[in-house]
């Protein structure tokens, strides 16, 4: 595995780049999480049938994928080829 940091400072630069590139994924996940919980303990599934709503982590987990994917569509990054 090749190191292409010149030095530790750099690699931490390049680390931050990456990580503030990610912020609208990284709202999304939280909001969408946060969503999910909610939507749990709101509606939820009385019967116990339902795959999503049945499950407190199924709902969370769904609500940060979909969060996820919705902060997804704010990122403003451009695709390299």
């Amino acid at each position: 595995m090749q190191n292409n940091c010149e030095t530790k400072s750099s690699c931490k630069e390049k680390m931050m780049l990456r990580i503030k590139g990610m912020i609208p994924e990284l709202i999304g996940i939280t909001l969408g999480a946060i969503g999910g919980g909610i939507y749990y303990f709101t509606v939820g599934c009385s019967s116990g049938s339902c795959p999503i709503t049945s499950n407190p982590f199924m709902s969370v987990l769904w609500g940060a994928m979909i969060g996820f994917l919705t902060g997804g569509l704010f990122n403003n990054k451009k695709l390299k080829k």
